[in-house]
C-alpha cells in the first residue's frame, strides 16, 4: 500500500510521536496551522470517513479518547482546542486515510477556511 500516514506508523517515515497505543497513532504536523497541531490516525487503514462502519468505528472513539488525553498532557485542555476531519476533495482531504487534525494553542476563529 502506498499511504503515507500508513508509511508514518510503520516507521519507514520519521515523524514526532505524542501518543501511541494499540490502535492510534498521534504525531505532529509537518507544516502546523496552529501553535500546536496534532494528527491522530487510526492504525488500521480506514480511507476517509466516508468508510466508517459498524465494524471499525470504535477506532473513531479510541481517537477522540487519545485527543483528550493529548490535550491534558501537553497542556492546552482547559483553554480549548479543536478537532478537524476533512473527508474527500472539496472537504479538503489530502491523504487517503482517515485523519483528525488536533489544533490548539491560539484563537481558533469560525467560520474556518
Amino acid at each position: 500500500m502506498d499511504c503515507l500516514f500508513c508509511k508514518i506508523i510503520a516507521g519507514e517515515i520519521p515523524s514526532t510521536k505524542v501518543f501511541e497505543d494499540e490502535s492510534v497513532y498521534a504525531f505532529r504536523d509537518i507544516e502546523p496551522q496552529a501553535p500546536e497541531h496534532i494528527i491522530i490516525v487510526p492504525k488500521n487503514h480506514i480511507k476517509s470517513a466516508n468508510e466508517i462502519t459498524a465494524e471499525n468505528s470504535a477506532v473513531i472513539a479510541k481517537i477522540y479518547e487519545a485527543a483528550a488525553k493529548i490535550a491534558k498532557e501537553i497542556g492546552f485542555a482547559e483553554n480549548g482546542y479543536r478537532i478537524v476531519n476533512n473527508c474527500g476533495v472539496d472537504g479538503g482531504q489530502t491523504v487517503g486515510h482517515i485523519h483528525f487534525h488536533l489544533l490548539a494553542g491560539r484563537n481558533l476563529q469560525w467560520p474556518p477556511g
